[in-house]
């Protein structure tokens, strides 16, 4: 395939907001042996390993530990790469490591299949999180022997776990980050400097991030500012594009505003909580999802959970499993979600009446 075809510098915006981008074309066993090549370096000689989502929250987490103990070799894992990040790490991490999960959640026994072995192999294990757990999954983390603290998902956010469980004393700005940084992943909203952290750490390297946020905290310099402000142009065009394309169903007792594009999903799930929304589910072209919650609606991580996923009450994300071929997703492209969108409907239908039990949130 020509890479011109994916190359995403010469697409228009209404293309764009259809498709994936590049990334996704490059098998995913190719990218595997990349990543196992990369974990591997990025391991050898570390004393101090943070498997983080790198996210705001994640790499707040990951500044944090290096402020308090000096370094951290970060490897970077989303909700679907805890299963690969905790075996790589079980195999090629020195014996005498810390290592510290941050800001993920297991979604089944599957993802924690390294674990014992990575317990086994390194000094020590602690965890930290915010979101919702399942109880069973909780306890296979401690039987095993692993540190947990897992904070009340619609309180805090890792970042405020991790600067409580330290044994640092950090200065006050470090405590300003965790708040901004709660600000936006909490999607509390009331600090304009927490969407900042947001963009920033969607569209920087992880290493760029977490040095800005080192040295300046949650108030970025000016040269990031500037860079956000160019990135912005195209991210509210793809914002405009998911809303215009948005449609609000009747599902039980909620208005449920339903999208698809490749879009910054907490914006365009605000413009549909403006238009009478209790939640959203934004369906991306790579054939992911996010579910947003409302004050009347605090069940996403349970909508998420039938699909595939898993997260907070008001913020949650999931993948369907309805993708057999390619075939499938050249389907997804040009009914823009139609499949996903469904599955995902279905799911807060069969929402029971009382919310389910056996969730873990704190310890």
């Amino acid at each position: 395939m020509d890479d011109w075809l994916i190359d995403d510098d010469r697409l228009s915006i209404e293309r764009k907001s259809v498709l994936p981008g590049e990334g996704f074309f490059i098998p995913d066993s190719y990218e595997e042996e990349q990543a196992e090549a990369e974990a591997a370096e990025t391991l050898s000689d570390a004393g101090v390993v943070v498997i983080a989502d790198p996210d705001a929250d994640g790499l707040a987490c990951t500044a944090l530990i290096r402020e308090a103990h000096g370094e951290g070799a970060l490897l970077p894992a989303g909700p679907h790469e805890l299963q690969e990040a905790l075996a790589w790490t079980a195999e090629y991490a020195e014996p005498e490591a810390t290592v510290f999960v941050c800001d993920l959640c297991p979604d089944s026994e599957s993802d924690l299949g390294a674990l014992s072995n990575l317990v086994a192999r390194v000094e020590r294990v602690a965890w930290f999180d915010h979101h919702q757990w399942d109880a069973e999954l909780g306890g296979i983390v401690d039987d095993a022997g692993v540190e947990r603290t897992v904070g009340e998902s619609d309180e805090v956010c890792t970042a405020d776990v991790a600067l409580e469980q330290l044994d640092y004393d950090f200065e006050e700005r470090w405590a300003d980050l965790a708040a901004v940084t709660r600000d936006h992943d909490l999607w509390i909203r009331d600090d304009e400097r927490s969407d900042d952290l947001a963009d920033f750490s969607y569209w920087s390297d992880p290493e760029e991030y977490i040095e800005a946020v080192a040295e300046h905290g949650p108030d970025l310099s000016p040269e990031v500012q500037e860079f956000l402000a160019e990135k912005r142009v195209e991210k509210e065009a793809l914002i405009e594009k998911a809303v215009d394309r948005a449609e609000l169903r009747e599902v039980g007792e909620w208005t449920v505003g339903v999208t698809y594009g490749r879009c910054s999903q907490n914006e365009v799930a605000e413009a549909l909580r403006e238009q009478g929304a209790d939640a959203a589910v934004i369906v991306k072209p790579a054939g992911s999802a996010s579910i947003r919650g409302t004050d009347n609606f605090e069940r996403a991580h349970e909508v998420a959970r039938q699909v595939n996923g898993g997260g907070h009450p008001k913020a949650a994300g999931c993948k369907p499993d309805i993708y057999d071929d390619m075939m499938d997703y050249a389907h997804h492209w040009t009914t823009h979600g139609a499949v996903a969108k469904q599955a995902i409907v279905d799911a807060f239908k069969r929402l029971p009446e009382e919310e389910d039990e056996g969730v873990d949130t704190e310890r």
